[in-house]
């Protein structure tokens, strides 16, 4: 069994990224809209699910997910648009130096 990894835009335009296991995502979104669980879409409903990829793997989509979580709003939309140069262009380091270690 594999994972999904998905993207919610909230009523408030905010995005919200989690991962779902199973077959079908529908029940899952459905949860997010009864306010099922309490958590960040609770108060930002209705939700609409606006993006979506299965990993075959559970810690490949864990992986996903926790790096989409850290980006930025834009490179999010740029996921969306599936526009890869953007996306490409979006995580490039502001200083232009590589990350410290």
């Amino acid at each position: 069994m594999g994972v999904y990894v998905y993207m919610l835009r909230c009523a408030d335009g905010s995005y919200y990224v989690g991962s779902a296991t199973g077959d079908d995502l529908g029940p899952r979104v459905d949860q997010h809209n009864a306010g099922a669980h309490p958590g960040y879409t609770f108060t930002r409903r209705p939700v609409v699910l606006v993006w979506s990829e299965y990993f075959d793997r559970i810690t490949d989509g864990i992986a996903a997910e926790r790096q989409i979580k850290g980006w930025s709003r834009a490179k999010k939309e740029a996921l969306l648009k599936s526009d890869w140069d953007k996306v490409s262009e979006l995580s490039r380091r502001r200083a232009g130096r590589p990350k410290s270690s």
